[in-house]
């Protein structure tokens, strides 16, 4: 993965300013990201020197499901992609970017369930132990979107 050399906020600022944003994005284009999810992933497993198949187990995806995640043939939901970081063991700055890589909304304190899971990462729970906090306070658990256990 290539390095930005620019921060996001200077990024940020030139693109407020421009009065084209083709030329931007041809001037800015190795500042910006550009790469698929599932290559992400696959660079992560790479970094981590993990197996997609030690990730999937580890999160808690159905195995089929997380392949093709990792495949590119699927697109996962945010919650999907929070399992990846747990099956990662990714903390909560590595989470905010597998999310942003996944075009997903980053974790946000102010909400009780990412406050929650927020906690577990940077304490390196395991999933199943967020789970537990998460069915205390009666939340929805993770991958299981929507659903009250």
């Amino acid at each position: 993965m290539n390095e930005s050399k620019m921060t996001t906020k200077e990024l940020l600022q030139k693109l407020f300013k421009t009065t084209s944003v083709k030329r931007f994005i041809k001037r800015h284009r190795g500042d910006m990201l550009d790469l698929s999810f599932h290559t992400y992933l696959k660079e992560q497993c790479a970094k981590r020197k993990v197996s997609p198949a030690y990730v999937i187990e580890k999160s808690g995806i159905e195995r089929t499901f997380g392949h093709h995640i990792f495949g590119g043939r699927k697109n996962p939901s945010r919650d999907k992609v929070l399992q990846l970081a747990f099956g990662f063991e990714m903390n909560y700055g590595e989470t905010q970017e597998l999310l942003k890589f996944a075009r997903k909304s980053t974790l946000y304190p102010k909400i009780m369930r990412d406050a929650v899971i927020i906690q577990g990462l940077e304490r390196k729970l395991k999933l199943d132990v967020v789970q537990a906090a998460l069915a205390e306070l009666n939340m929805p658990l993770i991958g299981r979107e929507g659903r009250y256990e």
